[in-house]
């Protein structure tokens, strides 16, 4: 664990804030987009740390939070179907649909199983040739890899009975669309360690010169985050503009070119509909029309998705563009909480309203108001 620690040693980290303190001579608004670094970053107390300094907004950085309504809507009704079984991972059964959740779904009567891989649902299926078993494939790049091979692990089994409701989504697309904004305030990114650990650094370089913003990949310990941001103000105050790598120790150049040419024979991009960001041109994988025979919405017939209006009293999708942070938004910790969600951020693991809700600070100058915490 040494070679974790010294990523968490407080001696490094407040010499990294003081460093980030002296360079700054105005706030610099950056974004994470990834909920990891969320968490990471109110749990260390560095947002409070750099106020007035840098001013940390967070984008759309959890997968199931911008997974659209009507995706979950259909993998309740295929649940309800007689001879499905629908899996997925334990993050996706407490996020509501437009009506209610997977969990609610399998309450009443309800087919869904919470599985721990994507394999897993494919071993369902070899054993279960009765049923249909559909795993409800969600993630960034990071986790596509691992669907896409139990696409090619059910085709050498020779399974008619397994299937993908797919509704991975692209990390890139979907920070140039919050650039393109006319909201944005973003300066410079702080880009998901993990998610280039497949898709790599290079990639983000035409991104960051068109439109002049410093993008570093960083990880989520302390010191990961505060070297990112480091670097990030350090670029900004020279008015340079380039992509950079602080979290060497896991992310190569290139990423990891296995997993990206399984992804690539087994998906292609497509646009994509966020959760509370709209349709991102190219911002998600579809199956090649090679491996349609597993793709759930063929096999199932989906109806043409309808975007669905969110709920009036959540803010989510505001939470999710970075235009405001949780507790701006009225039913934060009220109406709205871990125990009784009425937007994804709140619900899952990696989501800015669960962060705020368990990590910010309830006293003291930078406490965030919880007016009805359940506790």
């Amino acid at each position: 664990m040494k070679y974790v620690d010294e990523y968490r040693d407080p001696r490094l980290a407040r010499s990294l804030l003081h460093e980030i303190r002296q360079t700054a001579t105005q706030c610099w608004v950056l974004m994470e987009v990834c909920g990891g670094q969320t968490h990471g970053l109110l749990k260390s107390g560095i947002i409070q740390e750099l106020e007035g300094v840098v001013e940390l907004i967070h984008g759309p950085g959890c997968p199931v939070c911008v997974t659209p309504a009507e995706a979950i809507d259909f993998a309740q009704e295929l649940a309800l179907r007689p001879g499905v079984l629908l899996t997925t991972f334990g993050d996706m059964l407490r996020v509501p649909g437009s009506r209610e959740s997977l969990l609610t779904v399998r309450a009443r009567g309800g087919n869904v199983r919470l599985v721990y891989s994507p394999l897993d649902a494919v071993e369902l299926a070899r054993q279960n040739p009765s049923q249909q078993v559909v795993f409800f494939a969600v993630g960034f790049e990071t986790t596509a890899p691992a669907t896409a091979l139990s696409v090619l692990q059910a085709a050498q089994l020779g399974l008619d009975n397994f299937s993908l409701l797919v509704a991975h989504v692209r990390v890139q697309p979907a920070m140039e669309a919050i650039l393109q904004s006319a909201e944005c305030r973003v300066q410079g990114f702080l880009a998901a360690g993990h998610v280039c650990t497949i898709s790599g650094v290079t990639s983000y370089e035409e991104l960051s010169a068109r439109y002049g913003v410093p993008i570093v990949v960083t990880g989520f310990e302390p010191v990961d985050l505060l070297l990112g941001i480091q670097d990030c103000v350090a670029q900004l105050e020279s008015g340079t503009a380039s992509v950079s790598n602080q979290y060497q120790r896991n992310v190569r150049d290139a990423g990891n070119r296995h997993a990206m040419h399984i992804m690539s024979d087994v998906y292609a991009t497509a646009d994509r509909p966020w959760r509370g960001l709209g349709t991102i041109p190219s911002g998600g994988l579809v199956l090649r029309p090679e491996w349609r025979q597993f793709d759930a919405e063929y096999r199932f017939q989906r109806p043409t998705p309808t975007l669905l209006i969110e709920c009036a009293d959540c803010r989510s999708g505001d939470v999710l563009a970075g235009r405001i942070k949780p507790p701006a938004c009225e039913s934060f910790g009220t109406r709205c909480t871990p125990e009784s969600p009425l937007g994804a951020p709140m619900v899952s693991s990696e989501g800015a309203c669960a962060a705020y809700y368990r990590h910010a600070p309830k006293s003291g100058p930078h406490a965030v108001s919880i007016t009805n915490t359940g506790r």
